[in-house]
């Protein structure tokens, strides 16, 4: 029996969703887009207006945003049975997704810093959820990271002032020649940089898999870390060319490092999310060459069978008593058929297998790119990165469900719980189906692809150069062995990120360490001795000398008479 909240909200975002599809396809084919203005305060000539855009794209994402969240609430149910808090959790996540679609709807800067922040900050109280040191340190790490992208969103509000307005899509176009624009553009990158996780910004993604798997879920398929995304794709038009190589390069090594660096880690969710942050520097990848449509095409089928993943991967580790090392999982496909045919269809849509939904996005992206005029450092890097997917995903599969089962022998591993296979099984038909639909929705005329059989066939030899590595190194039982024990540091460094976790704490160590300093000092110091309370011991002072007077004391009644006299005789 569902908890009497998450019935309501699970019907409430259901109908939602749907409502909101049927409007993004009357956009779609009407090929219209509204603006809303509300006014919500006009006080003499000052006015304060709050904007939505209502076009094809934001209703769109908003229905899937809003059908995501629907199956994690379902879910939450049963993961989360056994908390005392799970109403609060509910509205947690509630007010996550309400904060998203403010971002996802507003045209204006400014409300779209009210939902920038909201996903900030619950985003925190979520990673938190569990209250243990390793929580703390995973939150304070994605607080502080996502701060800086908050402080040039500010900043970017600050410079739009010189235009008279904070509703960018009205004049987006016009002005983007100017030098002012440019700064603008700088930091709107920053922001989206550091809610992306993008390098140099990358290693608060993989610490917040401290929270719980439902939030993982939604966080990593839909919400916060697609939000730099969309804000890229929302001003795709007015970033200059240098400024689109390199947030390209950038892009490039973040699907090298995180594709590398899931090949040596162990922990199943970090697994997944580092294919995360692989995917988004693939979105970010494919917009900074122009082709925003099928950035935003990949957002959409990548938010499917990574919400997905990650519940199949709960539902695993809700099974194994919290255990979320993958050496001593092993012939879960025995024990949890039905969760296993989930997995693995999530994860050959991740490698792009056909006609799964991730094959019609990621194959278009790859034979786009490759009709592109680049370099062969862009090429390699790509193609290699590709190769990486795939060697990870099926490294995964091996470890998981092919090898041996290395769990305790007194175990209760199996599948009991109907909500949560129910939940998932509303997920998987869209899966399958959802990206040949969207790709007739997005691109009614198909894109026409013109590549030599060489280049046609390329990515096939790096996916299965990638099958071929990702299985013969998981039987060596302990990953990467031979690299493990004759260049430790290579494979520490590529687990740990390129030790970008250690340069991020390090960043963030110096400022609060010198803040400490300055407040024992300054606010607590002379600030505190020659400001408040020097104030206020002055004016215990002068109070208790003045409250003499009004005591009527006969000596102070004489002593006032004669200095009276003194100055009136001797000082007039």
């Amino acid at each position: 029996m569902l908890n009497k909240i998450c019935k309501i909200y699970f019907s409430l975002f259901v109908v939602l969703s749907l409502n909101l599809f049927l409007i993004s396809l009357f956009l779609i084919i009407s090929e219209k887009s509204f603006i809303m203005e509300f006014c919500l305060l006009n006080f003499s000539n000052f006015m304060v207006n709050f904007s939505i855009l209502i076009d094809w794209m934001s209703m769109l994402f908003m229905s899937f945003v809003l059908f995501i969240s629907s199956v994690v609430v379902f879910y939450s149910d049963e993961y989360m049975k056994d908390e005392l808090t799970l109403n609060r959790f509910i509205y947690l996540i509630v007010l996550f997704v309400f904060s998203m679609m403010m971002m996802i709807l507003s045209p204006n800067l400014i409300s779209i810093l009210l939902g920038w922040d909201g996903l900030g900050l619950v985003s925190y109280i979520l990673v938190i959820y569990y209250q243990n040191l390793k929580s703390y340190n995973a939150g304070l790490l994605t607080a502080l990271t996502n701060r800086i992208g908050d402080v040039a969103l500010l900043m970017a509000i600050s410079l739009f002032l010189e235009y008279g307005s904070w509703n960018f899509s009205s004049f987006l176009e016009f002005f983007k020649f100017k030098e002012n624009m440019n700064l603008i553009m700088v930091f709107i990158m920053i922001a989206a940089f550091t809610k992306s996780a993008q390098i140099p910004f990358s290693s608060w993604l993989p610490a917040a898999m401290a929270a719980p798997t439902p939030v993982s879920s939604l966080v990593h398929s839909s919400t916060l870390v697609t939000a730099g995304v969309y804000l890229l794709i929302r001003f795709n038009s007015s970033f200059s060319e240098n400024m689109m190589k390199f947030i390209l390069v950038l892009s490039l090594l973040t699907m090298f490092m995180s594709g590398l660096g899931a090949n040596f880690e162990f922990d199943l969710k970090k697994i997944i999310a580092l294919s995360t942050l692989s995917q988004l520097g693939m979105m970010i990848s494919i917009l900074a060459m122009g082709s925003f449509d099928l950035a935003f095409f990949h957002l959409l089928t990548h938010a499917l069978f990574k919400a997905l993943l990650f519940m199949c991967a709960g539902s695993i580790i809700h099974n194994f008593n919290s255990c979320q090392d993958i050496r001593f999982m092993g012939s879960v496909s025995k024990m949890m058929p039905l969760t296993s045919v989930y997995f693995n269809i999530c994860n050959l849509s991740l490698c792009g297998l056909p006609f799964l939904s991730g094959f019609y996005s990621k194959d278009l992206i790859i034979e786009s790119f490759s009709m592109l005029n680049m370099n062969m450092f862009v090429y390699v890097i790509f193609y290699l990165s590709m190769g990486l997917t795939v060697c990870y995903s099926f490294r995964l599969l091996m470890y998981t469900f092919l090898m041996d089962f290395n769990f305790s022998s007194l175990n209760m591993v199996s599948e009991k719980s109907e909500v949560m296979l129910e939940s998932m099984g509303l997920l998987i038909f869209l899966v399958v189906i959802m990206g040949s639909i969207l790709m007739w929705l997005i691109f009614p005329i198909p894109i026409f692809i013109c590549l030599p059989f060489k280049m046609k066939i390329l990515i096939a030899w790096f996916i299965l150069f990638g099958i071929w590595i990702g299985c013969e190194t998981s039987k060596f039982g302990l990953s990467y062995s031979l690299l493990s024990i004759q260049n430790y540091s290579f494979s520490s460094f590529s687990a740990n990120m390129w030790n970008l976790p250690f340069i991020s704490l390090m960043m963030n160590f110096y400022p609060l360490s010198m803040g400490k300093k300055l407040c024992n000092s300054f606010d607590q110091g002379w600030l505190e001795y020659y400001g408040s309370q020097k104030l206020f011991n002055s004016f215990i002072y002068s109070s208790k000398f003045f409250q003499l007077f009004s005591k009527n004391h006969l000596k102070i009644y004489c002593l006032v008479s004669v200095c009276w006299i003194f100055f009136f005789f001797f000082c007039w």
